[in-house]
């Protein structure tokens, strides 16, 4: 199969990079690439396209607030200079989030995301929730505790042991931060240093904080980018 590509950046040299990138990819045609979303706009009503390449900050109309506007929204793997816009492109369910220069390794990882959803959606159109019954053992007071993953709100590191906080009650244990969060599947993220949080429980987000029941959680700064591509 081969997908249609859109390249939208007001840089000249930024959409030439792109291209010469996606020439490398057998499986991708590039339609059009425009210097402006109002010039995109022309393209999209006329061709079917199945992946943007779209640049946030440009004249006239930003790229995020040209994607909100679109009807039929294709996949999105935003491209920027500025980190800060990370959680916005969370927020409009984007493939990917890549700051520039735009490196061939970094695109592919891109690349490979986007690949990974098509995959999905053609052999299962219905998403399957997370599996309700997944489970882990901590220790705890000297036994051996059963914890249901769709319990858990999030995970705070406390030095050399992590405290999880469940509905209904927590638990502490013995664990660095990074060791337990191997244990997890893939509704959980790693937010900040000393935080994972379960997506499926998130109430509400800015830029700065993820409020999970009455609790708000930081979003550390090296960590921002994560959630361009998180709940994908």
């Amino acid at each position: 199969m081969t997908y249609k590509c859109l390249i939208i950046d007001d840089e000249k040299l930024a959409r030439g990079l792109i291209k010469t990138h996606l020439s490398q990819l057998e499986d991708f045609e590039l339609v059009a690439s425009c210097g402006s979303a109002i010039e995109a706009s022309m393209i999209l009503q006329k061709e079917t396209i199945d992946l943007l390449f779209l640049d946030i900050e440009m004249p006239v109309l930003k790229g995020t607030d040209f994607f909100k506007n679109l009807v039929h929204k294709p996949k999105v793997i935003f491209t920027t200079a500025y980190r800060d816009y990370a959680v916005e492109g969370f927020e409009l369910n984007a493939v990917d989030y890549i700051l520039k220069p735009i490196t061939f390794q970094r695109f592919f990882n891109a690349i490979e995301k986007f690949r990974t959803l098509q995959r999905v959606s053609s052999s299962d159109p219905t998403p399957t929730p997370e599996n309700k019954d997944a489970f882990i053992y901590i220790r705890k007071d000297r036994k051996q505790v059963k914890v249901y993953l769709d319990a858990i709100l999030y995970i705070e590191s406390l030095k050399d042991y992590v405290k999880i906080h469940l509905e209904k009650e927590n638990h502490i244990t013995k664990s660095s931060i990074s060791a337990f969060e191997e244990k997890l599947d893939e509704r959980f993220i790693r937010v900040h240093r000393s935080y994972i949080i379960n997506k499926d429980k998130i109430a509400a987000y800015t830029k700065n904080d993820i409020e999970i029941g009455n609790i708000e959680i930081p979003i550390g700064e090296n960590f921002r980018n994560n959630l361009a591509s998180f709940l994908t």
